[in-house]
């Protein structure tokens, strides 16, 4: 039975990760993760008409990925949990109808990765689903026709902005003891939403890392642990900006040194000396796929045993920034762990 201790959701039949898979574009195995991703593909079109469609098909493709390498059958899958940035979570439902499975789409901003895991834990340690799907995606051209300014417009980007991943992760699991030895996932945290006023669209980063300080502060002081009881706490993502605040309001608001035991996605996926992606990675896709690409895959080779992921998402629409209002932040958490 889920056990609720404060804000932490601890999973008592901690379900395992069956497998994962991660699928990016071009631009994003060129960075330094590049040997890590199932896939890359060359064409942003995903062979489709349209940049809306082609993040469906790359949705569809890693979730059909992430099921075969799991041996699982949709027939055999109890539901999917996805979203993604564009209106209505249009990619994932897109994705999703092609299963034919129960679907809870889901948005969260560059959180949603984490919010779909919440939910799929959850739902497995309740009892309610045997083996779930949760994933996300995001695409570049979808975001910025969307968020920003057509592809053609050719603005200058400001040294805060972040560069919005060609990517999709999505991870299956299954209840406890399905796969022994695997990576669990132990406890989860909801986030709260946190405002302090940031109205600038082109730095997510400070807008987000208030939220992701109050989550992390919170899941340690309720947890009573410390950075150094984890090898890696993984935001996604701050970018530049964002973990630079992050270390700051840490530091001085709880007296906490995160930055030896921290990374971020969006620091991670790019080269930022080389590929000119100004503060960093962001999107729904970018903390999705380096997670099922690369952390867990390393936490199954045993190189990690204990890592806190903490998704971030600016909670803006294009119609919240054109009526100048300010950018809620939200983070939520999800400890992974290697079952001895």
């Amino acid at each position: 039975m889920t056990e609720k201790k404060n804000r932490i959701i601890r999973l008592t039949r901690p379900p395992v990760v069956l497998a994962s898979a991660g699928l990016v574009g071009k631009k994003e195995g060129e960075g330094p993760l590049g040997d890590c991703f199932d896939e890359i593909v060359p064409d942003a079109t995903f062979g489709k008409e349209s940049w809306e469609q082609a993040e469906s098909e790359m949705l569809r493709r890693t979730i059909e990925l992430s099921l075969t390498k799991a041996q699982r059958l949709p027939a055999t899958t109890d539901v999917i949990f996805a979203g993604d940035l564009q209106n209505q979570c249009t990619a994932s439902s897109f994705a999703a109808q092609t299963f034919s499975l129960p679907f809870c789409g889901l948005f969260g901003a560059c959180s949603t990765m984490a919010l779909a895991l919440c939910m799929a834990a959850i739902g497995l340690d309740s009892g309610a689903f045997a083996t779930a799907v949760a994933a996300t995606s995001s695409h570049f051209c979808t975001a910025e026709r969307q968020f920003r300014h057509p592809l053609e417009y050719g603005g200058q980007r400001t040294p805060s902005a972040q560069w919005t991943v060609t990517g999709a992760g999505a991870a299956v699991l299954g209840r406890a003891n399905a796969q022994p030895g695997g990576v669990q996932i132990t406890a989860v945290q909801l986030g709260t939403i946190c405002d302090l006023g940031v109205t600038d669209p082109a730095n997510m980063g400070a807008a987000m890392a208030p939220a992701a300080k109050e989550t992390i502060a919170a899941f340690l002081r309720f947890s009573r642990t410390a950075p150094d009881d984890y090898d890696l706490i993984l935001t996604g993502d701050l970018g530049a900006v964002g973990s630079e605040l992050l270390y700051a309001l840490l530091k001085k608001e709880d007296g906490i040194d995160l930055s030896p035991v921290h990374n971020d996605c969006g620091l991670m996926i790019f080269d930022r000396a080389l590929q000119d992606v100004h503060a960093g990675g962001s999107g729904c896709g970018c903390s999705a796929s380096v997670l099922c690409a690369h952390i867990l895959p390393r936490m199954q080779r045993g190189e990690l045993r204990r890592v806190l992921f903490v998704a971030t998402g600016a909670l803006l629409s294009a119609t919240s920034t054109l009526q100048k209002q300010s950018i809620p932040g939200i983070a939520h958490a999800v400890l992974f762990s290697l079952d001895n």
